[in-house]
C-alpha cells in the first residue's frame, strides 16, 4: 500500500474513524477523537513500511486510535466510568465489522456525524468546514478553494464549529427524526461539495479524485433509500452524481491531464450509469419541489444525451441555467449560462449575458471568471482582451492539469 492509493485509503479511513469513535465517546470530545485518529495514521505511516501492512488495516487503525483515545480520556477525567465504557470493551470492539448496518435513523457512522455537524446552532459556513475537514479529510487549502474563501476564514469557522460541539451532550443516535429532516439540506450541500471536489479537484496530485466521488455517491444513496431523507432533492443530487460520474472515464488522459468536453471519446461514457442517473432524475420530478440539483442534473443529462458536442441542445442547457439562477442565484451560474449561450447563439451573445455583471471578489479572483472572458473574447476576435484574461486564468489555475486544459482551449502564452 503505497503512493496515491495509500493517501486515498488514509483519507477515507480518517472520516470513518472519527465518526466511529465520536459515536462511542460523544461528539463533545471531538478534539480528543481527532488527535487519536491522527496518532493512529501517523503510527501506520511510521510502522507499516517496516513491519508490513496488517491483514486488516482498517481494524488495526481503529484499535490504535481507540486505545489512544481511551488513554487520553482516562488522563483527562481520572474517573473510572469512561475508562470502563471504553477500556472494558476494547478487545471486542475491534472485531466489529466496519461496514455493518447500524440501528437507528441513519445506518452509517459517517452519515450520522454529518447530521451532527449540521447543528442549527452552527452557522452554515462553519457546518460545511467542519464536515469537510473532520469527516471528509479535506485540508484547509482545499476547503478554502471550494468555498471561495481564505484559509484564515476556514480556521475561524472551524474553531466556531468545534467550540459548539464541545457543548453538545447528546450522542449521534439521539438525533430525532425532526432534526434529521431539518438538517437534510445542509447534509446534501456537504455531499455535493464532496463530489464536486472529486469531479474537478483543486488538489495538485490530480484533477479527478474518484474515491471522493464514490464516497459522496455512496452516502447519497443511503439518503435516497431512507424514508425520511428520500426527497426529490436527494434524488436530483444522486442523478447529478451518476450523470457526471458516467463521463469520468473519458475526462482524463493517461498522463493525468484533463480532456475538454469537445475532446472526449463519448464511446467511453458509462451507459449504465447514465441510465441510472436518468432514472433518478425521473424520480426527482415527483411533486412541486425544484432545487439547484434538479437544474444541474438537467444540464448533465443534456450533455449525456447528445450524440456529439455539436449536436448538444444548448438552448435546453441555457434554460436549465436560467432555472438554476432562480433556484440558487450566483454569478458563477450566470457565467455558465454565458458559455452555453455562446455555443447556442454565438460568442457576442455570450458576452452580452455578462454585460454589466460585477463579479463578487471570490469569483473575480478565480481562474473561472478569467477563462470564460478569455474564451469569449478570443472567439469574438478581441485579441488583446483575450490575451489579458488568458494570462490571468493561467496564473490562478489551481493545478497543472487545469492549466494545460486552459492552454489548449485558450491558446498558449
Amino acid at each position: 500500500m503505497t503512493g496515491a492509493f495509500e493517501a486515498h485509503f488514509f483519507r477515507h479511513e480518517y472520516g470513518r474513524l472519527v465518526a466511529m469513535l465520536a459515536r462511542r465517546v460523544g461528539v463533545h470530545r471531538l478534539d480528543a477523537v481527532e488527535d487519536a485518529v491522527q496518532h493512529a495514521l501517523m503510527t501506520a505511516v511510521e510502522t507499516w513500511p517496516k513491519s508490513g501492512v496488517p491483514e486488516s488495516p482498517s481494524a488495526w487503525l481503529y484499535r490504535v486510535a481507540h486505545n489512544q483515545c481511551a488513554g487520553e480520556l482516562r488522563r483527562r477525567t481520572r474517573r473510572d466510568a469512561l475508562a470502563q465504557q471504553l477500556g472494558a470493551g476494547a478487545q471486542g470492539s475491534t472485531d466489529e465489522p466496519l461496514g455493518a448496518f447500524l440501528a437507528g435513523d441513519v445506518r452509517d457512522d459517517v452519515l450520522r456525524m454529518l447530521f451532527v455537524c449540521c447543528d442549527d446552532a452552527i452557522p452554515v459556513e462553519s457546518q460545511l468546514v467542519l464536515a469537510l475537514k473532520t469527516l471528509c479529510g479535506f485540508d484547509v487549502r482545499e476547503i478554502a478553494e471550494r468555498l471561495f474563501t481564505t484559509e484564515a476564514s476556514v480556521y475561524k469557522r472551524l474553531g466556531r464549529a468545534r467550540s459548539r460541539l464541545r457543548k453538545v451532550e447528546f450522542e449521534p443516535d439521539e438525533l430525532r427524526t425532526s432534526e434529521l429532516a431539518a438538517r437534510l439540506p445542509a447534509v446534501q450541500s456537504i455531499l455535493y461539495l464532496l463530489f464536486t471536489e472529486g469531479h474537478l479537484s483543486a488538489h495538485a496530485d490530480g484533477p479527478i479524485r474518484r474515491e471522493l466521488c464514490d464516497e459522496a455517491r455512496r452516502l447519497t444513496e443511503i439518503l435516497a433509500e431512507h424514508p425520511l431523507t428520500a426527497t426529490p432533492e436527494t434524488f436530483a443530487l444522486l442523478a447529478l452524481m451518476f450523470l457526471h460520474g458516467a463521463r469520468m472515464p473519458a475526462r482524463k488522459v493517461g498522463s493525468g491531464g484533463l480532456l475538454l468536453l469537445e475532446e472526449q471519446d463519448r464511446a467511453l461514457w458509462n451507459q449504465d450509469e447514465i441510465q441510472r442517473g436518468l432514472t433518478w432524475l425521473s424520480c426527482s420530478a415527483q411533486g412541486d419541489a425544484f432545487s439547484r440539483y434538479h437544474a444541474e442534473a438537467g444540464v448533465a443529462a443534456e450533455h449525456c444525451l447528445a450524440a456529439s458536442f455539436g449536436e448538444t441542445r444548448w438552448d435546453r442547457i441555457v434554460e436549465c441555467y436560467e432555472l438554476l439562477e432562480r433556484a440558487a442565484p450566483s454569478a458563477l451560474h450566470t457565467l455558465n449560462r454565458a458559455l452555453a449561450t455562446a455555443e447556442w447563439r454565438g460568442p457576442l451573445h455570450g458576452l452580452a449575458v455578462l454585460e454589466g455583471l460585477e463579479p463578487p471578489s471570490w469569483l473575480a479572483g478565480s481562474y473561472l471568471w478569467s477563462a470564460v472572458l478569455a474564451d469569449l473574447h478570443r472567439r469574438c476576435g478581441h485579441a488583446e482582451l483575450a490575451e489579458r484574461h488568458r494570462d490571468a486564468a493561467l496564473a490562478s489555475a489551481p493545478s497543472d492539469a487545469v492549466k494545460e486544459a486552459l492552454r489548449r482551449r485558450l491558446g498558449s502564452a
